[in-house]
């Protein structure tokens, strides 16, 4: 008797892969510890159970490679140029997390190029698979190369700390992505405080400023999110003077407690 012939079962449609959760770190003001803060942020993520790439997009001048200790071979430079592959320029760093570098002294990435655009907007989307969480590292300023970066993120970390030349280039940063890259919402956190609930004062005031003064292209005034604060302490000092990492070196200091909490608030707020 012939066998009766059964069609195979339909399969389901495979899901998307999932992808990265991306958010730029940015200051406005050089010298307010944006990649001290982001590398330790990332540590702090990562000891959350989180897989945690950090992208060093202040592309020519680099020292997220300083902040952390490494002498890399191979940076973005080489696979901007196919002297090597993205997978061999992922590193490993020391807080279980992964990071691209950037090379330093690179005059041709001072400025953005379609080039650049291209190679830098093709490496993020490739690793965005491969991540739970990217942070993204810029430069300082206001740079074409900066804002760029920026833009490639979902979400944005305005850094910012009590000094008045801090406090007016984190105002102005907000005004160009709230003009530019229609940003209706940025997240702040204030580095260096000298006492407790200051940062949250701080960001009142430049919430206060931005109501009067900005406004998106769609006529939303941007609303800011406040992270959390990370106090003055002398344990950063020597972190840096080392190359640790502070979560590392003094992870129960009153700076590490204050990046925690910015972690945790980061993670409820996603």
């Amino acid at each position: 008797m012939m066998e009766l012939m059964t069609a195979p079962a339909p399969q389901a449609p495979s899901a998307p892969p999932r992808l990265a959760r991306t958010v730029a770190i940015t200051s406005g003001k050089g010298g307010v510890g944006k990649t001290f803060f982001s590398a330790n942020l990332a540590a702090a993520l990562t000891r959350q159970g989180l897989k945690v790439l950090v992208l060093d997009a202040d592309l020519g001048l680099a020292n997220l490679d300083v902040v952390l200790n490494l002498y890399p071979k191979i940076t973005l430079h080489d696979v901007f140029t196919g002297k090597a592959e993205l997978e061999e320029a992922i590193l490993p760093a020391p807080g279980g997390f992964s990071v691209l570098l950037a090379g330093s002294g690179l005059v041709e990435y001072s400025r953005l190029t379609p080039e650049v655009r291209d190679q830098l907007g093709r490496i993020f989307e490739s690793v965005k698979p491969r991540f739970d969480v990217i942070l993204i590292d810029t430069g300082a300023g206001i740079s074409d190369v900066v804002l760029y970066a920026v833009s490639m993120a979902h979400e944005v970390i305005i850094l910012a700390t009590p000094e008045p030349t801090s406090m007016t280039d984190a105002y102005a940063t907000i005004k160009v992505l709230a003009a530019q890259q229609s940003r209706e919402q940025m997240h702040l956190v204030v580095n260096q405080i000298s006492r407790q609930g200051e940062g949250r004062t701080i960001c009142n005031q430049l919430q206060q400023v931005v109501e009067r003064f900005v406004q998106s292209p769609a006529g939303v005034t941007p609303k800011l999110s406040f992270l959390g604060e990370v106090p003055l302490d002398s344990s950063v000092r020597e972190a840096v003077q080392k190359r640790q990492l502070l979560m590392e070196l003094h992870p129960g200091s009153a700076a590490a407690r204050g990046v925690v909490a910015v972690a945790t608030r980061l993670q409820a707020r996603g």
